[in-house]
């Protein structure tokens, strides 16, 4: 799967995506959170406020306990404002 990081969450894992292979127990979001934060300190720095994260699989807006089944892409990025 491709996972795609945007704004700070990118300047903290240090690149703007890469491709990964879960293990077989990543079922969700959540899940997906805790093995990448174990992948390199940049991650952990990137997930340490997990709660401020927000995902998308697959390009629609989705919580931490979205399963990710065979996604292809998930994307993680920080709360998004208008004005």
């Amino acid at each position: 799967m491709t996972v795609l990081y945007f704004s700070w969450v990118k300047e903290k894992v240090g690149f703007s995506k890469e491709t990964v292979t879960p293990p077989p127990g990543v079922t969700t979001i959540s899940e997906l959170i805790d093995w990448l934060v174990e992948r390199s300190p940049g991650h952990a720095a990137a997930f340490a406020e997990r709660k401020l994260i927000k995902s998308a699989v697959e390009q629609v807006h989705v919580d931490h306990s979205a399963k990710i089944n065979n996604a292809s892409e998930v994307a993680f990025f920080p709360p998004v404002t208008g004005g």
